[in-house]
């Protein structure tokens, strides 16, 4: 792996709110500087041949794109510094494993995934979608805890979960309570994941406001720092206490933007 002053595994985590887009703004770059073993990418919307070469299939990674059925929508991806051991695109779900929202690969000693957790919208079909998801999903999420367990494995489940946790994890929560994102009940299924694997951000940062991963490009909502923390670095509690450092890369100006959100990044010492 890359090093930190000793063996570490970094990983990266980011929605690109477009990765065709995100290229021509600032991603191939971004990339070509990382010191990230792994990077998962959300919200692709491409299929792999639109890609770029760069973003495609860059020199110096192993790439596995799972692009949604729907064109245009969705899609996740994992680049990795070595090659897989194992690649699984989707979780044994007949509704969701065509809808480009998960991936999930073998590293030595670790699986590694991309998750692009469905947004919902309340009183729609859009909610309902990803309630469903999230009770299909939260019972693999405890299987795969629990087999990896059996192989001597950790879990790390990274990408945009489109939930904020805590009052702490948005700026205006008193607003937002009754939205999509924030509700009761999306809190509480969070709280249930959290059972069993460690919010490894929040670990690092306790009592804090943040920091924020997603602002609105509406209004001056990154200049103001009125954002939600929705991208989560989801590990296996062993795992965790590994954690080196967690941090946001937050642009220096709007201007340098090239998504919505920002990457979020932890060290592991391997």
């Amino acid at each position: 792996m890359r090093r930190y002053g000793a063996p570490v595994l970094t990983v990266t985590s980011v929605n690109v709110n477009g990765l065709r887009a995100a290229a021509k703004k600032g991603f191939v770059e971004w990339l070509a500087q990382t010191d990230a073993d792994v990077v998962c990418l959300q919200e692709v919307r491409a299929e792999p041949q639109q890609l770029p070469d760069a973003v495609r299939e860059p020199d110096g990674w192993h790439v596995v794109h799972a692009p949604a059925a729907d064109k245009g929508r969705a899609g996740v991806s994992l680049y990795t510094r070595r090659e897989p051991d194992r690649v699984r695109i989707g979780f044994g779900s007949e509704e969701f494993d065509g809808s480009g929202r998960y991936v999930e690969a073998d590293l030595p000693g670790v699986t590694v995934a991309s998750l692009y957790l469905p947004s919902g919208e309340v009183g729609t079909e859009r909610q309902d979608q990803k309630e469903r998801f999230m009770a299909e999903f939260l019972v693999y999420l405890k299987d795969l805890k629990a087999r990896a367990a059996a192989d001597g494995r950790e879990v790390l489940v990274c990408g945009d979960w489109n939930i904020a946790h805590q009052e702490a994890d948005l700026k205006n929560w008193k607003g937002n309570k009754k939205n999509a994102g924030f509700l009761p009940e999306e809190r509480a299924w969070l709280g249930e994941v959290f059972e069993e694997y460690v919010d490894v951000v929040r670990a690092q940062h306790p009592g804090v406001a943040g920091p924020y991963s997603w602002w609105s490009y509406r209004g001056r909502a990154f200049d103001n720092d009125a954002g939600w923390r929705i991208d989560y670095v989801v590990s296996s509690p062993a795992l965790a206490e590994r954690a080196l450092k967690a941090y946001v890369e937050r642009a220096a100006s709007h201007a340098e933007r090239w998504s919505d959100h920002a990457p979020v990044t932890v060290v592991f010492d391997a």
